[in-house]
């Protein structure tokens, strides 16, 4: 996997002196860095790109974080009231955007700001989760810093797996969750994590990532880095979202699996989540205009109760029955999970629907505690 490497750099003087600053700056001396007091003014001037997505990718800001970073996944209601069976996920936005070129990403069509940003006030992030944690001592806390950028993707710059793993590494209840598409793991060998640390992988067969997955790791390059976490005392995850419907898809996602556990051992995975394709009628239009070659916009996608359009229902279920039981021949043991499913889809595909957020939370993080 090539490294991001960006045409400019901009730092917010707010965040000049934090360490996750000072890390950038040492491994891109190259790069011509200017000093702003704000990102309003890159902000307006986005505006008058056309196109701005793949311009505004090429310059890394370094801010501060004015809000919160941590907030529940926003996977359990939608606007319109249906209903979704969430895991009790935890989110911590430490940036913002990817480099990466993943034709279905959704940041393409929800980001109002198109430049990547890393927030550098790394202790600003770690005092809010010590105080969240203390006042919640008898809440076990499952969390994930992947949903507005790849949790790796960044780190040769940042080195922010850093801090993070070792704080981690002394909380009760709490365990973090890297999920990544790339094989930058260095910076995390070393480290003593004490297991509070998953590292996970986004899959899908090469066929897929070859076409739709520009600019990151090979499968080949993940489950490369997956061994060398194992090695390392990490337990590991593994995300098979989205899982797209084409010609061979039964055959390739039966032998991806099989390579999964030939070379990661059942008892180092945690557990394994599986969600269908699916978009909103504004990112089929951003694929078809930025990615011509993809066929995703081609597929028979229908609109949902959340507004999200996605595969006929008889097609997820089977593909969640096909997989489920391919994983299940493997280890029966394994925590599986469908990342934003209706009930009635979970009860056809797992016999029954968790009976709450919490009780799905704990059967996903019993192999950890």
């Amino acid at each position: 996997m090539k490294p991001y490497k960006p045409e400019r750099l901009f730092v917010e003087r707010s965040v000049e002196d934090s360490p996750i600053t000072q890390n950038v700056l040492m491994r891109l001396p190259a790069v011509a860095v200017e000093q702003i007091d704000s990102t309003h003014s890159l902000l307006e001037e986005s505006q008058h790109w056309n196109p701005t997505i793949p311009r505004a990718k090429r310059w890394l800001i370094l801010a501060r974080h004015k809000g919160h970073f941590f907030k529940p996944c926003p996977a359990s209601r939608t606007k319109q009231g249906a209903k979704t069976v969430c895991c009790n996920y935890f989110v911590i936005n430490y940036a913002s955007n990817c480099h990466m070129e993943c034709s279905y990403c959704y940041l393409q069509s929800y980001l109002n700001f198109p430049y990547l940003i890393v927030y550098a006030n790394c202790q600003d992030l770690l005092s809010e989760l010590q105080t969240t944690f203390a006042e919640n001592p008898h809440h076990f806390f499952r969390i994930g810093t992947g949903e507005l950028a790849d949790s790796l993707a960044l780190d040769p710059l940042t080195s922010y797996s850093v801090p993070l793993v070792e704080f981690f590494a002394g909380q009760k209840n709490a365990v973090l969750e890297f999920q990544t598409k790339s094989n930058y793991i260095e910076n995390l060998l070393n480290l003593d994590h004490r297991r509070k640390t998953v590292v996970s992988w986004s899959m899908n067969p090469p066929f897929i990532q070859e076409r739709e997955e520009h600019k990151t790791a090979t499968i080949g390059e993940r489950l490369w880095a997956a061994e060398r976490c194992v090695q390392a005392g990490y337990p590991v995850a593994f995300h098979l979202d989205p899982l797209i419907f084409y010609a061979t898809w039964e055959t390739d996602y039966r032998n991806l699996i099989e390579e999964i556990f030939e070379r990661i051992p059942a008892d180092s995975i945690s557990w394994i989540s599986l969600g269908s394709l699916r978009m909103t009628t504004l990112l089929k239009e951003i694929i078809r205009e930025r990615f011509p070659n993809s066929f995703l916009p081609l597929g028979e996608l229908v609109p949902s109760q959340d507004g999200k359009m996605r595969y006929f229902k008889p097609i997820r279920v089977l593909m969640y029955q096909k997989i489920l039981g391919w994983i299940r021949a493997q280890d029966p043991r394994i925590p599986i999970y469908a990342c934003m499913e209706t009930p009635d889809v979970w009860t056809k595909v797992f016999q029954s629907a968790p009976l709450e957020e919490k009780e799905l939370g704990e059967t996903v993080i019993r192999s950890l505690v």
